[in-house]
């Protein structure tokens, strides 16, 4: 078993991993909100979505979150009549991304404190530790 200080900063360290994993999909996702596809008919962008699982570290028996999957979003995409589009179809509705901004933009707030919430416990150990080394100092 080793030092909960160090536990604690490896589970947190696991967790900033994670957060910024599903950070950088959501910005993707955001990023392509309008994406469509480049011929008539095309598939456009598809959301992405990220699970995580609980895993114990075998070494240190220690809790931690990490990235399960990054997968696709099966939600049906939605249609936009744009006749002069080079991807409408022979109705002229193209196919918009399955990308609803306001759940991107919540999930990224959470991600961003979840991120922020792992980040403080890392600086909390290393504040320990750092008053820890100054107690032990000779005066």
């Amino acid at each position: 078993m080793s030092d909960p200080l160090i536990s604690a900063a490896k589970a947190a360290a696991n967790g900033l991993f994670a957060q910024s994993t599903r950070m950088r999909v959501l910005s993707e996702n955001i990023a392509n909100a309008e994406t469509t596809g480049k011929t008539a008919g095309a598939d456009p962008y598809q959301r992405k979505t990220v699970s995580f699982q609980s895993v114990t570290d075998g070494m240190d028996g220690v809790d931690m979150v990490q990235v399960d999957e990054i997968d696709r979003d099966q939600a049906p995409f939605r249609t936009e009549y744009m006749p002069g589009h080079p991807a409408a179809d022979a109705k002229g509705y193209v196919k918009m991304p399955n990308v609803d901004m306001l759940t991107e933009l919540a999930d990224m707030r959470e991600a961003s404190r979840s991120y922020t919430a792992n980040t403080q416990v890392i600086k909390q150990v290393r504040e320990i530790v750092s008053m820890t080394i100054d107690l032990l100092r000779p005066s």
